[in-house]
């Protein structure tokens, strides 16, 4: 296929596809999605290799954000059944993040819910960011922890954050559909103070919303623009009793097709196969590994993921392996790059469930989605996290 091999030679290149080549990815036929996916495969080897990145989330905070972003269980106004508590105490984080450690993940990503943090807020996650240090001297940690004020960003670097996670979600276009209590441009501003501060930009996605192509397309390239070194792809979780409970808009071939295009158009940036994977993907799972070079192991924010060991299996049973702690994870280019301007030079976690953390009292019209119409929703999938930070179960890494 012409198309296929243009993007593999751009990839290659670090280019840029045009517009019109990235939409021609997502309406690919099902019967093209091997060759799809193995033409995206050579330019995640090509940057990559067959390396992929273990991730572990601790919610610091669960629940009860003032934000109203329609695709969150934590939201304002959710009737999901999460569990909800205040701050972890930093050495209840500490035990947290170091299940994920001993289970292999190289980075910890530590998430609250809310707008955004306040000054105090920032010196409770910087205590807590010194104590995972403390005990894992080498673990990467970012923060995602909402919109940042003038400074916080700095504070944050001080005390040992690596990298930042703030997602764009979705286009700006259909961004108030979504969410009314915030803005899009708040969003790109918060990545800029990230980046700024020196720390590593971690910026993503939430396919499965509704979105149409064009959507898809647009967030992605206004990703690239923003130049994070880290794109996660969350898929939405549709829970009960969040506005976007009825969207199920996605097939594993979808997916596939969505985690394509994000190759395509950032090829040398780490891609974050993040929220959802279980759910939507399901016994495909293994093919995306060709396409995306890093993962959550475990569990996420409120829902449940695959068994730790099982991701393991799943990482070995394809043919890959798990990234060292003393690999760098970018390619030299940037990790050059990164280190020049004093970032972490890795990349970070999603904000949410194939979410974020704070959406609107109106969803986005459905469109563009060739997957959805017929498709049964598989809600038997879609686990709150009972186990792991906020209660005295063990965490699943």
């Amino acid at each position: 296929m012409d198309l296929l091999n243009t993007l593999v030679e751009k990839g290659l290149r670090r280019e840029l596809p045009t517009r019109e080549e990235a939409l021609a990815v997502l309406a690919t036929s099902d019967d093209d999605v091997l060759d799809v996916v193995a033409a995206a495969g050579k330019v995640r080897r090509k940057w990559f290799g067959r390396r992929v990145k273990l991730n572990y989330l601790v919610n610091l905070k669960s629940g009860l954000c003032p934000e109203d972003c329609s695709y969150c269980s934590q939201r304002l106004g959710s009737e999901a059944g999460i569990l909800k508590y205040t701050w972890l105490k930093p050495e209840e984080a500490s035990k947290a993040a170091a299940a994920g450690v001993a289970g292999g993940a190289k980075r910890v990503c530590l998430v609250a819910s809310g707008r955004g943090p306040t000054d105090r807020d920032v010196d409770r996650v910087s205590k807590t960011i010194e104590a995972i240090k403390e005990q894992n001297e080498d673990v990467e940690v970012c923060a995602c922890l909402g919109l940042l004020s003038a400074g916080q960003a700095e504070r944050l670097r001080a005390a040992g954050a690596d990298a930042y996670n703030h997602n764009l979600n979705t286009s700006e276009a259909t961004y108030g559909g979504i969410t009314t209590t915030h803005t899009y441009a708040d969003r790109v501003d918060t990545v800029q103070q990230a980046q700024a501060a020196g720390m590593s930009a971690c910026s993503g996605l939430i396919a499965g919303m509704g979105e149409t192509d064009e959507d898809l397309v647009d967030v992605v390239f206004s990703l690239r623009a923003l130049d994070p070194d880290s794109v996660p792809v969350n898929f939405l979780i549709p829970f009960e009793g969040t506005p976007l409970a009825k969207e199920w808009n996605l097939t594993p071939q979808r997916c596939l097709r969505i985690l394509a295009m994000v190759r395509f158009v950032c090829p040398d940036v780490e891609v974050r196969l993040a929220g959802g994977r279980e759910v939507h993907l399901r016994s495909m799972q293994p093919l995306a590994l060709h396409l995306a070079n890093s993962i959550f192991l475990g569990d996420y924010l409120t829902s449940e993921g695959q068994e730790g060991k099982a991701d393991l299996d799943m990482i070995a049973d394809a043919g890959f392996e798990v990234e060292g702690a003393g690999t760098t994870t970018l390619p030299a280019h940037r990790a050059d790059a990164a280190a020049a301007a004093g970032c972490g030079g890795g990349s970070c976690g999603p904000c949410g469930d194939g979410a974020a953390a704070p959406a609107a009292a109106e969803a986005v019209a459905v469109g563009g989605t060739e997957a959805a119409a017929g498709q049964d929703a598989r809600t038997d999938l879609v686990a709150v996290r009972r186990r792991g930070a906020g209660t005295d179960l063990p965490p699943n890494a």
